[in-house]
């Protein structure tokens, strides 16, 4: 009777903490990222800092890019678990496509490539 009371007793503490860990983790993939960030980019000419309003809607995600260099540029991507994806185009015909990850809540990382032309990283930073 007691070893069946030991093993019940241990099954029941592996399925909380299992369970905690699947709530934590459930919690970092439900990041939005709704809001306004900066985005650090980084090239071979050097580093820029830009500015990117965000809006998430389920998997949708929409808002505009901002930088000294190509103004205000509106774009459209998607959320998938951990990653993104937003392409905007520009007035030159141009499509930059950023593709990243989700560091945490507040930072993201990833690569952004300038329509076949070159790419740069870029680092996120969410604004508070």
């Amino acid at each position: 009777m007691q070893f069946s009371s030991r093993v019940i007793a241990v099954a029941t503490a592996s399925l909380i903490a299992v369970s905690t860990s699947v709530a934590a983790a459930a919690q970092r993939l439900a990041v939005d990222l709704t809001g306004s960030w900066t985005f650090e980019v980084v090239t071979e000419n050097g580093t820029g800092v830009s500015a990117v309003a965000m809006t998430q809607q389920g998997d949708s995600l929409s808002g505009t890019y901002t930088s000294g260099r190509m103004g205000t540029l509106p774009f459209k991507g998607i959320v998938k678990g951990q990653t993104f994806t937003f392409a905007a185009n520009t007035s030159g015909g141009a499509t930059f496509t950023f593709s990243g990850s989700i560091v945490d809540a507040d930072h993201l990382k990833g690569d952004l490539d300038f329509g076949g032309q070159g790419g740069a990283t870029f680092n996120g930073t969410r604004k508070k």
